[in-house]
């Protein structure tokens, strides 16, 4: 299958399965509203729904990338769910020649911050790593796990995610490779989000 056709498959289910949530009032958590939300929850309940997304996007992946890889990596809850399937996979796909593929978290600090612990750490030193996510946003989150990994002795060769929302405002200098691509509308800041202004109720689920 293309992989224009892999992506335009990907994009249709996600919203058939409100995973891309695209009609609502979410609270992101950070000070931001916006109409447009991945629901993470609805994404991983099923493992075969992660399985068959982490494998869409392992194949509309350049195999120079996918070849090149020791680690996947992924910061929590989202991002190392879908790393440690995608490991998983890449594995039952891999040459005799190439080792058996790694996968390391980043986790959460008491503070919030993303860490990568101890163990972790002398995983990724001196390794070539695929750090992936559920979704891309601003990039900040890609920004923030890249430090962390190159920090404890890995490099990064490239990002992936599920659903990229087209409004990354860093540039990491690596590739950057999506399975389906959704051109959201802006967030707001809560003191300026036209939705509480009209008095519309946050969506919960």
């Amino acid at each position: 299958m293309r992989n224009d056709e892999l992506r335009r498959r990907a994009l249709e289910s996600l919203k058939e399965f409100e995973v891309l949530m695209t009609d609502g009032h979410f609270d992101f958590g950070n000070g931001y509203h916006g109409r447009v939300y991945l629901n993470p929850h609805r994404l991983f309940r099923q493992p075969s729904a992660i399985w068959r997304y982490g494998q869409d996007l392992i194949d509309v992946m350049p195999d120079t990338i996918t070849n090149a890889a020791e680690v996947v990596a992924g910061p929590v809850m989202g991002g190392a769910l879908l790393a440690h399937t995608m490991a998983g996979l890449m594995d039952g796909r891999r040459p005799l020649t190439h080792p058996p593929y790694s996968f390391a978290p980043i986790s959460q600090d008491s503070e919030g911050g993303l860490i990568i612990r101890d163990f972790y750490r002398t995983v990724l030193n001196g390794r070539r790593v695929l750090l992936v996510d559920d979704v891309r946003n601003t990039g900040k989150t890609f920004e923030r796990a890249k430090a962390l990994i190159e920090a404890a002795g890995g490099h990064v060769i490239a990002t992936a995610e599920i659903c990229d929302r087209l409004e990354s405002i860093v540039d990491l200098g690596v590739p950057n490779i999506a399975l389906a691509e959704y051109k959201a509308p802006g967030n707001y800041l809560v003191a300026d989000c036209p939705m509480c202004k009209a008095n519309q109720p946050i969506t919960t689920f």
